[in-house]
């Protein structure tokens, strides 16, 4: 493999991807730069406020990307770099971007409100009821494991007496102590840019400046030194108090400053890429298979067959239903203008896209030592396989044990950033569940009130799902990306739904909404048969490996394998005409 041709033709086919197929989404839709957006009717100063582009591109990209375009194709690598960068290439262009765009679209065209609203309006008050639930529950299980790892990065390792062993815990307290100056310095950037008229070109100058000092401190001072348990609790208190902040004075201003550290961070990973292979460095390390075959063999726990595994594994590389949620749930309520849809959600997408092929080359620099099991946290792989490369450039020989902790440093800042995005959509989906087509929670009263109320929605939302995080979620996290992709494919056939019923054309959602529903109904069924198959088990050895976990699975697989059923039969009704309605 070369991992720098594929990169670069990669990077060229996302381009012409972006500029074609794009622009000719925006035509058959009907992107009308004329309307206006939520962000300015319903404008409150607390959800819908409107962002110039490029900040509210940092919040969006800062939001879907995180670790996930890292792990998903150093995972999947096992079958082989083609099969990657096809999926990657296809997938993000005509099924992911696609999603994002048509999600955020769709949304702006329903009051910026989830796409449980253009459910209830499209095709069903019930199928909204059940795709809120699916939404929420799946946003608990993602606040329980990003808390949990956020948790995990920032934690105090201890030695045999219990004394907190400072070498150990260095790079944590670190991480721990650059996430709290992000927050403040967020806070600062969003009062000078929003309650003080502070140019954005000057604001972001400063910011950026402000980052470097950021990281120099954080590498540099980091007393902070807390256990796990403490770490979650006051994750607790931040993701709550963050999710019914006013999005101006943290949200919009920390994810725009933080997308300015995955920027870097893909800098720096492009340039050690192209560096090595021009310096020749990237042929030594020409060994990682096209195709490895059809089953994993390769990997400690297999992942399976490649159909559906490798459409499952690599989610936000390609296409992940979270990001309907989030262009759905925060960007749709901030965007400034219709023509900024297409930049932010197809276009951050395909970065992502991007990033997925840089990690593909990361993992096949270093082919050997994964394929040996001695590299396989995807983040270490990741980190690991770029500061090599730019190691290998002439003159940057010293600089790979700064830059590998750079990429882990970066990598774990911005889990804290989808953390606290995540509550505050689940927020959303919680007060959508009660509401009426058309209501917000000021107009309810009685129960529903109380229910709806954005500080009780939260406070519900950090309850389940930090108290999960601290039980043991990796007892259910195994059904997450089956989930996920029942997501995309659920936001698919719903933005499909709503183009049918305004009369624009829809069919080039056909295809990647049949192929995610079947993807992810077979690995649901994969799923459920394996852990009834370990419960029923005569095998004593099997059957000591059975716990709630086991159960929970297979009884939550079997949920989520008949509302797919239930919501593609009611949405494909309404699609294909028997269950049309007008929107």
């Amino acid at each position: 493999m070369n991992a720098m041709l594929v990169v670069i033709v990669g990077i060229a086919i996302l381009v012409v991807g972006y500029i074609f197929y794009g622009g000719w989404l925006a035509k058959q839709w009907g992107v009308d730069d004329a309307k206006t957006t939520p962000a300015h009717e319903l404008e409150d100063g607390m959800d819908y406020v409107p962002a110039k582009a490029p900040v509210l591109m940092g919040h969006h990209f800062s939001s879907i990307a995180g670790a996930g375009p890292i792990n998903g194709p150093i995972q999947a690598a096992v079958f082989g770099w083609v099969p990657v960068v096809l999926w990657v290439l296809i997938g993000g262009i005509f099924f992911g971007a696609v999603h994002d765009y048509g999600a955020l679209f769709a949304s702006i065209r329903h009051k910026g409100q989830s796409l449980g609203e253009v459910v209830a309006v499209n095709i069903g008050e019930r199928a909204k009821k059940l795709f809120l639930v699916f939404s929420y529950l799946t946003l608990v299980l993602v606040v329980a494991a990003f808390a949990s790892i956020v948790a995990g990065t920032f934690e105090a390792k201890y030695t045999d007496t219990g004394a907190v062993d400072m070498a150990a815990s260095a790079t944590n307290a670190s991480v721990a102590m650059i996430s709290i100056l992000f927050i403040l310095m967020a806070i600062v950037f969003g009062l000078l840019v929003y309650r003080r008229g502070a140019p954005l070109s000057v604001a972001t100058v400063a910011g950026v400046i402000g980052i470097v000092i950021c990281l120099v401190i954080g590498l540099n001072f980091h007393p902070i030194y807390l256990s796990n348990t403490a770490w979650m609790w006051i994750i607790a208190v931040y993701i709550l108090i963050a999710s019914v902040a006013p999005v101006w004075i943290l949200l919009q201003p920390r994810d725009y400053l933080s997308s300015f550290l995955l920027y870097g961070m893909m800098v720096i990973a492009a340039v050690g890429v192209i560096g090595a292979g021009l310096t020749g460095a990237d042929a030594a390390h020409n060994d990682m298979p096209a195709f490895t075959g059809w089953v994993d063999t390769i990997s400690a726990s297999s992942l399976g067959t490649m159909f559906p595994a490798l459409f499952v594994t690599i989610a936000c590389g390609a296409i992940s239903g979270f990001h309907s949620l989030v262009g759905s749930g925060t960007t749709a309520k901030q965007l400034d203008h219709e023509r900024d849809a297409k930049p932010i959600a197809y276009g951050g997408m395909l970065i992502e896209c991007a990033l997925a092929l840089i990690s593909l080359a990361a993992v096949s620099f270093i082919w050997q030592e994964y394929l040996a099991g001695d590299i396989r946290v995807p983040t270490q792989v990741f980190a690991t396989g770029i500061s090599r490369m730019v190691a290998s450039i002439p003159g940057l020989e010293a600089t790979q044990t700064t830059v590998a902790s750079l990429l882990v440093l970066t990598v774990s800042a911005f889990c804290l950033t989808s953390l606290d995005t995540a509550t505050r959509l689940a927020r959303y989906m919680f007060q959508e569940f009660w509401l009426k087509p058309g209501e917000t929670y000021k107009d309810v009263t009685g129960f529903k009130a109380v229910l709806c109320n954005p500080l009780v929605a939260t406070a519900i939302t950090v309850v389940l799902g930090v108290g999960l995080g601290m039980t043991g979620y990796s007892k259910i996290w195994p059904l997450f990306g089956a989930a996920n992709q029942l997501l995309a494919a659920l936001a698919l056939l719903t933005v499909c739904a709503w183009l049918g019923n305004i009369g624009r054309n829809n069919k080039m959602f056909y295809i990647p909404m049949g192929f995610m529903l079947i993807v992810t109904l077979t690995s649901l069924f994969q799923t459920v048969t394996a852990r009834i198959g370990m419960i029923t088990s005569s095998n004593p050895e099997v059957l000591a490996k059975v716990d709630w976990g086991t159960y929970a699975q297979a009884i939550l697989g079997s949920l989520l394998f008949v509302l797919a059923i239930v919501l593609a039969v009611e949405g494909c009704m309404t699609i294909f005409g028997k269950g049309k309605k007008k929107a």
